[in-house]
Order: C-alpha cells, then sequence, then structure tokens
C-alpha cells in the first residue's frame, strides 16, 4: 500500500468512528516501503523501480483512453436517462481523476523513492489512492444492487431506481469517502538522506495498523463483496425462474446478471489479492524481520488493484443501457462528419 507517511499523524489522533476510519486506515499502511527497521534486510527499491513505472504508465494511458471515452458516450443525449449509466458516469469519473495521478507515482519510482512535486501532490497522491479504490468498490456495489432491485422487484423499489434517488446515492458515496479521507491530507513528504520520500510506509505503532486493517477488510471489502455474492445469487434463482427464453423480463434479468457478473470478477481480480496480502503481511511483520517475497506480492497487488481504473470500461460496454447504440450512433455520426469534410474539401479544390 502506499502512503504510510500519514501513519504517525493519526496514531496521534482520537479513534475515529467505524465508518469513518475506513479510507484512513488503509492509506497507512501500503507496502511501497520497508518498514522503518527492516530496510536494511528486505529492501524492494529496485523492484518497485522497475515493476511500478510501466505499470503505472500502462494503466495511466489505458485508463484515460478508455475512461475519458466512456464518459464522452455516456453523457450522449439520449430520450430516456437510466439511473445504471448514473452510477457508470461517477465511476469513469473517479477513475479518470485517479489515472490522472499516476504518471507522478510512475515517476517518483524511477527516480529512485525520490519525490519532487512538492509536499501539497504528495498528500493528494496518497489521499487519491484509496478514495478511488473505496469509490470504486461502493459504487459497483451499488450499482449491482440497483440493477437487482429493477429486475427482480421491480415496482416495490421503483423509487430506489429513480434519476433523483440514484444522483442523492452517488453523492452520498463520494461524501461517504471522500470526507474521512480528507485525513490522509495531514501527511505529507518527509525528508530521508538528502531526498524527499512520499507514499512510505511509518510503523511506529503496528498493533494499531493491524486493528485498523481488519476494520477495513470488513467494512471496504468483506461486506460489499457478499452484498454482491448475494445478488449474484438472487439473480440467476430468478433467471431460472423465467420460462419464456425472449420475454423481457428475462433480457432484463440477463443484464442484471452481467453487471453483478463484471463486478464480482473485478472484486477477485482487483480487490480480492490485495486486502488478503495487506492483511498477511501487516499479521506476520516483527521487528528485525522481513519476508521479501511477500512484500513483491503485495506491491503486485497493489497495481492490481490499480489497474481496476482501466478495467472499469469493460462493465461500461457489456452492462450499460444503450452504451452500444450510443458508441455506434457517434461512430456513424463521426464517419458521417467526416464523409462531408472530404467532399467539402475536394470541392475546394475542384474550385481552385
Amino acid at each position: 500500500m502506499t502512503s504510510h507517511e500519514n501513519f504517525q499523524t493519526r496514531s496521534k489522533m482520537p479513534s475515529k468512528p467505524l465508518l469513518s476510519v475506513l479510507p484512513v486506515t488503509t492509506a497507512a499502511m501500503e507496502p511501497n516501503g520497508s518498514f522503518r527497521g527492516t530496510r536494511e534486510n528486505c529492501t524492494v527499491d529496485d523492484f518497485k523501480r522497475n515493476f511500478y513505472p510501466a505499470v503505472y504508465l500502462v494503466v495511466f494511458v489505458v485508463g484515460a483512453l478508455g475512461n475519458g471515452f466512456s464518459i464522452f458516450i455516456l453523457l450522449q443525449p439520449t430520450k430516456k436517462s437510466k439511473s445504471v449509466n448514473v452510477f457508470m458516469l461517477n465511476l469513469a469519473i473517479s477513475d479518470l481523476l485517479f489515472v490522472c495521478t499516476l504518471p507522478f507515482r510512475a515517476d517518483y519510482y524511477l527516480r529512485g523513492s525520490h519525490w519532487v512535486f512538492g509536499d501539497a501532490a504528495c498528500r493528494i497522491m496518497s489521499y487519491s489512492f484509496y478514495v478511488n479504490m473505496y469509490i470504486s468498490v461502493y459504487f459497483l456495489t451499488a450499482l449491482s444492487v440497483v440493477r437487482f432491485l429493477a429486475t427482480v422487484c421491480p415496482f416495490r423499489f421503483l423509487h430506489v431506481t429513480s434519476l433523483k434517488t440514484t444522483w442523492g446515492l452517488c453523492a452520498a458515496i463520494w461524501v461517504f469517502i471522500m470526507a474521512p479521507s480528507a485525513l490522509l491530507l495531514s501527511g505529507g513528504t518527509t525528508n530521508n538522506e538528502k531526498r524527499a520520500t512520499c507514499l512510505e510506509l511509518n510503523s511506529s505503532k503496528i498493533t494499531r495498523l493491524r486493528i485498523l486493517n481488519h476494520t477495513v477488510m470488513v467494512v471496504g471489502f468483506v461486506l460489499p463483496f457478499f452484498t454482491l455474492a448475494i445478488c449474484y445469487v438472487l439473480i440467476i434463482k430468478t433467471l431460472l425462474k423465467v420460462k419464456a427464453p425472449k420475454s423481457g423480463a428475462r433480457i432484463s434479468h440477463k443484464k442484471a446478471l452481467v453487471t453483478v457478473t463484471v463486478s464480482v470478477i473485478l472484486f477477485v481480480l482487483c480487490f480480492l489479492p490485495y486486502h488478503v496480502l495487506r492483511t498477511v503481511h501487516l499479521t506476520q511483520w516483527r521487528e528485525g524481520k522481513c519476508s521479501e517475497r511477500l512484500h513483491k506480492a503485495v506491491i503486485i497487488t497493489m497495481a492490481l488493484a490499480a489497474s481496476n481504473s482501466c478495467l472499469d470500461p469493460l462493465l461500461y460496454y457489456f452492462a450499460g443501457e444503450n452504451f452500444k447504440q450510443r458508441l455506434k450512433a457517434v461512430f456513424k455520426r463521426g464517419k458521417k462528419e467526416m464523409h462531408q469534410s472530404y467532399l467539402y474539401m475536394a470541392k475546394q479544390t475542384t474550385h481552385k
């Protein structure tokens, strides 16, 4: 995990309510740097310098193009807006904002863990990673739940899937994640051997870190994941009851199944390894000892968590309402405009 510099600041603060520590606790535990006192025995700087920049730059390019274009498609005018697309639009905006910070992270590791962008930018780096991760977790969960309610119980929970309620839920998720995460902005760069370090771990209170990690594991991952699992099982159960193979209800159920299935895959691929190995890493840590293989494994899973930002567009394409139709319309309009431009240029050339 990154932004360990925030730990010392938080360890002096009074304990927070369960929900408020969610993004804060994870930020204190990012295993990019070794624990103080074990750096001589467990050094992974060369691995980070070779691994992180390449991964972050690839995620930046793919994520910026994918999410930027997805936002453009989702903002295309349509006869009737769908609540599903509202969640997807907010998720794409969060991902785009996050991937824009990755070149700074890549530069940091290319310089051998030397931060040159100032203290304020360092604080934003620590803040952005965890805000994006848990906003993604909650938007994917909310998206799956709303899709489930809209297809399995469409009339009973009609108010839940209204646009007004959807925008309210989106605003609540942004506030719920960003407000307590603002505590991450309290810690910035640290001068170490004539260089400014950022995104590094400081473990003066390892016991507190372990307790907070368990809290985050439950609130930030286990509960959303089990919610997705329940939706998945209930959607399959409902789908099996619909006997008409081409009925509108069955098509609607299949869309919900695709939404939940893609969300579960993203959870298992991007978030599950990261949370599990982070917990193992903190649990096994002892003063003066370090498992370098485990440390590198956690770094890899953190890269997987970041890659979620460039995988989310797959969800929009396969599960978005009218996303494919909007995409075709955009390409068709673009082709028509190019053809008209070509005719205009040819006409101008002829006149000359």
